[in-house]
């Protein structure tokens, strides 16, 4: 068997394109992360990288996944930022990857049961529904051309929508009619679309034209004739170290932040037996699952204490394992090394930087749908009866509190928002009496299959 095919690792150079074709899928999510909640895109290369070796090291170099930016943390991350800024925001990542840590060690205490009795789906469903819908306003607003809060115009309406449309509509069409690689890289094919259609408007005096006739009404005007400003470009080096960022201590963003862990975890779960089917390989027995989110958490601590986002494994690129049956571990560290050397090209970031917003915001309408639909999806496959009072009440109450924006002042922090509702999930999930709560449907059976997994 051609070693690109086998499961076990080998490293060699004639496999370092097909390691840059696996980066290149994830390329478009990877980077989508920090450009919508403020990070740096370098950054975020460099940790999924170095965040991909970790988690090779910590699993023995034994699954073929790569490690990137988790769209289920860009809720949080975008409130941290914003409220306690970036270094105290990395703070409370690291203290999520430490959360994996713990739940690493408690299934290698109790088994891989554990996880779906803490963490079953009636908690974790909706809780992916709040990361999903507490976004929703912020897709609106760009895809209007207005900053992520709404407070000041970027963009004039009519050319907004029609950048977004188009970056909105390729993603779609990518997704549903693709084949091969095409269907692998829908947002990285959205992003592409409006980024050529922003090009085209300026290139024709649209975007000019409609911004000198634009009435920004009440709200302050910050819009511009040109859509795409390529000074940024030729302003920035071509090699730079990335403008990593270290963590401050902040209990606040900790407790607000880490409880979202609750989610993505029991995901993982579900991921690596994914993988397992794709490969042929039980590696919820081989490294195990315990190891597999060990080095999870280590990467996403790894990540944070640079200043990137939490990372996890992407599906897109098991979509490219099993599209290729390059099952080899070895590409990976390929898929790595690339991203860890394009971080360091300077230009790349500020051309990243130069993407309009409402390109963005097209294509958060789609993602933000499409988590909240994963939630939904995580409780109908889990085929439990909603409205058995528990489960309505564990159910309901983590949706309101969540989408409600309710926080709890404690002595010298706030705890709101997603934090709030999955800490409240798992609290009424172990203390409500569960008395045929989790049957399922009369004349229904309740699939196995792993839970979907939050990115595109």
């Amino acid at each position: 068997m051609h070693d690109v095919h086998s499961t076990e690792y080998s490293f060699k150079p004639k496999d370092a394109l097909l390691g840059a074709q696996m980066l290149f899928v994830a390329f478009g999510a990877l980077v989508l992360v920090p450009l919508l909640t403020g990070l740096d895109a370098n950054v975020a290369l460099f940790t999924a990288g170095a965040g991909t070796l970790l988690f090779q090291a910590v699993t023995r170099g034994k699954v073929p996944v790569f490690l990137a930016s988790s769209f289920a943390f860009i809720a949080p991350i975008i409130y941290g930022v914003q409220t306690w800024g970036i270094p105290a925001t990395m703070c409370g990542l690291f203290g999520a990857g430490v959360l994996y840590v713990v739940i690493s060690l408690l299934v290698r205490i109790f088994g891989v049961g554990m996880l779906r009795r803490i963490l079953p789906p009636v908690v974790t469903g909706p809780v992916i529904m709040v990361i999903g819908l507490i976004l929703a306003p912020v897709a609106v607003h760009m895809a209007m051309g207005r900053t992520g809060d709404g407070s000041a115009w970027l963009v004039p309406s009519a050319t907004a929508m029609i950048i977004a449309g188009v970056a909105l509509l390729t993603t779609i069409l990518a997704s549903l009619l693709g084949r091969g690689w095409i269907k692998l890289i829908p947002i990285l094919l959205g992003i592409t679309a409006g980024y050529a259609t922003s090009l085209v408007l300026d290139a024709t005096g649209f975007a000019a034209a409609t911004q000198a006739a634009f009435d920004p009404g009440q709200l302050p005007n910050w819009t511009a004739p040109t859509l795409v400003d390529f000074s940024k470009i030729g302003a920035a080096p071509l090699l730079a170290v990335p403008n990593f960022v270290f963590p401050t201590w902040n209990l606040e963003a900790i407790l607000f932040i880490v409880p979202v862990a609750i989610a993505p975890a029991i995901e993982h779960f579900g991921d690596v037996l994914a993988i397992g089917n794709i490969s042929g390989k039980d590696y919820v027995k081989d490294p195990g699952v315990q190891n597999t989110l060990l080095g999870d958490g280590l990467a996403t601590s790894l990540a944070a204490a640079l200043g990137g986002p939490p990372n996890t494994t992407y599906s897109e690129v098991s979509g490219a394992v099993a599209l290729t049956r390059a099952f080899n571990p070895g590409i990976m560290t390929w898929a790595a090394i690339t991203a860890i050397v394009l971080a360091f090209v300077g230009k790349l970031g500020a051309f990243l930087g130069t993407i309009p917003t409402p390109v963005m915001g097209g294509i958060m309408i789609l993602l933000f749908g499409a988590i909240t639909v994963i939630g939904i999806n995580t409780l109908v496959r889990a085929g439990n009866d909603l409205m058995l009072p528990r489960n309505l009440a564990v159910v309901g109450i983590i949706l309101v509190v969540g989408i409600g924006g309710m926080t709890f002042d404690m002595v010298s922090v706030k705890l709101g928002g997603i934090g709030l509702a999955g800490i409240v999930g798992v609290v009424l999930n172990l203390v409500l009496p569960c008395k045929n709560c989790n049957d399922p449907l009369p004349d229904e059976v309740s699939p196995s299959a792993p839970d979907h997994h939050t990115d595109l």
